[in-house]
């Protein structure tokens, strides 16, 4: 196999590129509803629910800021917060595996679509960001990021993966 970043024909290409990051590191197939609840062996990690729910609502907000409008009320509502009263990720439940990927796929999605819009010469727009919009970056960045952002998490959910399969096979 050869692995490479796939530009789409319908961008410019660091922006299809930037793209292709990102999609490359969504990647989520193949677990159990059991596996994507479980959070380590003794109950103490996020679990792959609450990491895909926190990316789904990162990317949201990073499609939303390339855009250049604000993200709905609703879409806040539905996906958010991106962390609790104790600044933790979220506790997800009750959602099933296949709605939070869905979930996620609707954000690539919507990032392509996105994308499709944006030339190169965009990339070097500033936008804000943070808790409370205290911080600017490019938008290249902002699509660096959550290709960065992804692998990061997927980190960890290749580590619940590990533990989820060895405790179960033992």
């Amino acid at each position: 196999m050869i692995y490479d970043l796939q530009c789409e024909a319908n961008m410019e290409p660091i922006v299809g590129m930037l793209f292709s990051a990102v999609r490359e590191n969504s990647e989520r197939e193949g677990m159990s509803q059991e596996e994507v609840d479980y959070k380590g062996e003794q109950n103490q990690f996020n679990s792959t629910a609450q990491l895909i729910r926190h990316i789904t609502f990162v990317d949201m907000n990073w499609v939303y800021r390339i855009k250049g409008v604000v993200l709905p009320q609703p879409l806040i509502e539905q996906y958010g917060p991106m962390i609790d009263e104790n600044n933790r990720l979220p506790l997800v439940q009750g959602v099933s595996r296949d709605t939070l990927i869905s979930q996620y796929e609707g954000v690539l999605t919507l990032l392509k679509e996105t994308c499709t819009q944006v030339a190169d010469a965009d990339l070097d727009r500033v936008v804000t960001f943070g808790h409370q919009n205290e911080k600017q970056a490019t938008v290249r960045w902002g699509l660096w990021h959550m290709a960065d952002h992804n692998r990061y998490h997927q980190a960890h959910m290749n580590q619940l993966r590990r533990w989820f399969q060895k405790q179960n096979n033992s």
